[in-house]
């Protein structure tokens, strides 16, 4: 068992209502066991990036505490995908995409795994969430708070800061 860590994990959906795929993913992490949901960002209407189609994104951002290692976590998460629809094999639209952006203070650059994840520094969509939720977070290789990265991205159009319709928060 693994030393428990703080790991941040994004929410996207491009298909049906995205704030219930994006709560239903939530709570179905909370269902893992090694998994405590701790808080869950606002959602953001989001402009697609590098994916052509007319589908807007509901995007967020989760806060967990998780016994599970890097790969173990990666997996459930992926399985949560899966269960809810999603084929990763497929650039397309998708009811639900997870991706762990940050595990502790860990790096970790495999072929099935990246984190920090890749594209934190360049998508709005991930960095206005993650200021919201942790803004004083330092990225480890790029020693950048995520607000710090936030702000040299304001300038980019497209996302827009919602609120949860009345329905049930977990963790958060």
């Amino acid at each position: 068992m693994e030393k428990p860590q703080q790991a941040f994990i994004g929410l996207g959906s491009n298909l049906g209502d995205g704030q219930s795929n994006l709560m239903a993913a939530w709570q179905r992490l909370g269902e893992v066991a090694g998994i405590i949901l701790n808080r869950l960002s606002s959602p953001y209407r989001t402009e697609p990036v590098d994916l052509d189609t007319p589908h807007w994104f509901t995007n967020a951002v989760g806060e967990i505490t998780t016994t599970l290692s890097p790969m173990e976590l990666l997996a459930a998460m992926l399985a949560i995908e899966t269960d809810m629809g999603r084929d990763r094999t497929l650039t397309k639209d998708r009811p639900v995409d997870l991706d762990l952006l940050y595990y502790g203070e860990m790096m970790i650059n495999s072929q099935t795994l990246t984190v920090p994840h890749p594209h934190i520094a360049g998508r709005l969509f991930v960095l206005a969430p993650l200021a919201e939720l942790a803004p004083e977070h330092v990225h480890p290789t790029l020693g950048r708070t995520n607000l710090e990265l936030c702000l040299e991205l304001r300038a980019q159009a497209g996302v827009e800061r919602q609120e949860w319709r009345a329905m049930e928060r977990i963790g958060g």
